[in-house]
């Protein structure tokens, strides 16, 4: 049982990885618990999104996880 993690942008240079399979965990908490701390901060910062099997969810308030389940962490977007 396990969950795909996805970072994207800078969000990549702090996990040091595009992907990461990590065991399963039901809730978001659970998993950002079961990271090194640096980076599970870095995934809780306020500007950043979560999606969750493809589709955005609205602040890390997400429903119970399921097997297979993959998160992609997606970092403030900035631009002109």
């Amino acid at each position: 049982m396990s969950l795909k993690l996805v970072f994207l942008g800078r969000l990549e240079d702090a996990a040091g990885v595009a992907e990461r399979e990590v065991p399963f965990a039901p809730a978001l908490r659970d998993v950002l618990a079961g990271l090194d701390s640096e980076l599970s901060e870095a995934l809780s910062g306020a500007r950043i999104k979560l999606a969750v099997n493809g589709k955005l969810v609205a602040g890390h308030d997400l429903p119970m996880l399921a097997d297979g389940d993959e998160l992609a962490f997606l970092p403030p977007v900035s631009g002109g």
